[in-house]
């Protein structure tokens, strides 16, 4: 995210807040974050420079008019005419960030060999929530090659407990101890 980003996501935040409209415009800029990754020839025509503002603004209207709130309505033409359309999906993701950050709120990604059941997520939520003293959000990433445990990616950092990691350790001890 550039600084840019950042500075437009913080004045819809700043609004949004001061209007008590957080929790909307946050759900409503998930969903434009959501539909622009899955439909990245939108994002190319709302950035295209040979397609007029108007013609462009008119496009975000007919996919967005009826259910944005206006304030979402007006920031997304706004990017649009300044020809920053390409920033939105980045401006999605800051404002997440802006509203974890002032609700207390640690998005964890947690990354296991196989789905975590239920009732673990739902242990290492609470786990997490008692160390950090934050409200967790926890996402649960599958990926085989981690070969069991879990590895916690949050705010950054990294916590690596998998047996892939514990392996790579012991494979560094040999080959730095071999004779």
């Amino acid at each position: 995210m550039t600084r840019m980003d950042n500075e437009y996501a913080q004045a819809l935040f700043s609004l949004a807040q001061d209007e008590g409209l957080s929790d909307r415009i946050l759900g409503e800029m998930e969903i434009i974050g959501q539909t622009l990754d899955e439909q990245p020839g939108l994002l190319r025509i709302l950035s295209a420079p040979n397609i007029s503002k108007e013609e462009r603004c008119g496009i975000v209207d007919k996919c967005y008019g009826q259910g944005a709130h206006p304030y979402v309505l007006n920031f997304m033409k706004l990017m649009t005419e300044k020809g920053y359309a390409r920033h939105l999906p980045a401006c999605c993701k800051a404002y997440r960030a802006l509203y974890n950050e002032a609700n207390g709120i640690l998005a964890v990604s947690a990354v296991t060999a196989v789905p975590l059941t239920d009732a673990q997520s739902e242990r290492l939520r609470l786990k997490l929530e008692g160390m950090t003293g934050k409200k967790i959000q926890l996402t649960n990433r599958v990926d085989a090659g981690v070969m069991g445990g879990v590895r916690l990616d949050y705010d950054g950092k990294r916590v690596d407990d998998t047996i892939r990691h514990r392996l790579e350790a012991v494979r560094g001890l040999l080959i730095g101890s071999a004779v």
